[in-house]
């Protein structure tokens, strides 16, 4: 098993590499007195474990930890430092022990023994490797799909830890400073307990991903977030190619339209009502509803009146007070050769915008009613 040791004090670092040649089960890779050498030095070699000292200038050992774990997730971290009270913080993190100076070679041992068992543990679990069709799905609540039909949710252990990789996800591979993600998702906690809650739901999406199998992963760098999918699509990117069309003239168009639509089975993230998402929901929506729009004009005029009517009255129920749609319908109606239905629909739907709204038909819509009553 190798170490690598991080200490800005030489003697720090001179007791802890005696300590383990008197243990005997670790050698020492490397010992470095400043973090970035020993980021550079994880980041080119397998190390299995890091000692890591907390108080130190510039980047401390709490923010190097975060570092370490975006270079290397399943690496081991066990504090070493005088201070008691940065206990909560390093387990948070998930470090794997935390030593107080001066260590005493037996509490050592014990560490040492810890890092065995939980180097076992983990090259005993196998991988699930996610199937080469997964993909997550945004659309109404996040969920994995993997070309079976089985698919499932994703049963995250917490819902800050779900939120976390959610809110990522949304910023498509953006850097995110930790202040703002601190304030987006525990606006009500001070500042070194929502770091804290962030710290271990960083450790906890890290640790899920790995487990399905997901290609992706949280890198952490100048104090900001951002999650890296490697090939990994979403319900959205497909959507989001090809499904704004201003006039469907082809069946082919209408074909690939048709595949965009389906792929919207409610609202982006609609079952955990992220206020953060609200923009993108309705962007979303406003695109579905105006490729539907596009897909009953073609239907219409390709004499399937049906199926443009029940298209429209579908996407009525997400957007009622639509001048649009309205007018749409009565199209829809009028094709079908039900005149009155299209009198009636537009009835309803002053009715409806007058009570709710306190306001009219757009003067586009009055006329196309008033036309019908012409006939």
């Amino acid at each position: 098993m190798k170490a690598v040791l991080i200490d800005d004090e030489n003697p720090a670092l001179l007791q802890l590499e005696r300590l383990i040649l008197g243990d005997g089960r670790l050698s020492v890779g490397g010992k470095f007195t400043r973090v970035s050498l020993g980021l550079e030095y994880v980041a080119a070699n397998p190390v299995d474990v890091v000692f890591l000292d907390i108080e130190m200038p510039g980047t401390n050992g709490l923010e190097a930890g975060e570092q370490l774990l975006a270079i290397r997730p399943d690496i081991q971290i066990v504090f070493v430092t005088a201070y008691h009270h940065y206990a909560i913080e390093a387990f948070e993190l998930n470090a794997l022990d935390y030593l107080l100076k001066p260590v005493e070679p037996t509490r050592f041992a014990k560490t040492v023994s810890r890092i065995e068992s939980r180097l076992r543990m983990n090259r005993n679990v196998p991988e699930q490797p996610a199937p080469a069709a997964s993909m997550i799905v945004c659309f109404k609540r996040l969920s994995i799909e993997d070309g079976s039909a089985a698919g499932g949710l994703l049963k995250w252990r917490t819902q800050k830890a779900q939120e976390l990789f959610t809110f990522l996800l949304h910023e498509q591979g953006q850097w995110v400073a930790k202040d703002v993600i601190l304030e987006t998702l525990w606006p009500q906690l001070q500042v070194d307990k929502a770091t804290t809650q962030l710290h271990t739901s960083v450790y906890q999406v890290r640790k899920m991903l790995k487990q399905w199998g997901i290609q992706a992963f949280i890198e952490y760098s100048h104090d900001s977030y951002r999650l890296m999918r490697n090939g990994y699509l979403t319900d959205v990117d497909l959507f989001m190619r090809g499904s704004l069309m201003a006039e469907v003239t082809t069946q082919q168009e209408w074909e690939q339209l048709e595949q965009k639509l389906n792929l919207y089975q409610g609202d982006y993230l609609e079952e955990h009502d992220y206020f953060w998402a609200k923009p993108v929901r309705e962007e979303l929506r406003r695109r579905y509803i105006q490729g539907s729009l596009a897909a009953a004009a073609y239907e219409l005029k390709a004499g399937r009146e049906h199926q443009a009517l029940q298209r429209l009255l579908s996407i009525k129920t997400k957007e009622p007070y639509s001048d649009e749609i309205c007018r749409s319908v009565m199209k829809a109606y009028v094709a079908l050769g039900n005149t009155p239905a299209a009198v009636q629909y537009y009835r309803d739907f002053a009715s409806l915008i007058s009570n709710e709204l306190d306001t009219n038909p757009e003067s586009q819509t009055t006329r196309m009613y008033q036309e019908l009553l012409e006939k």
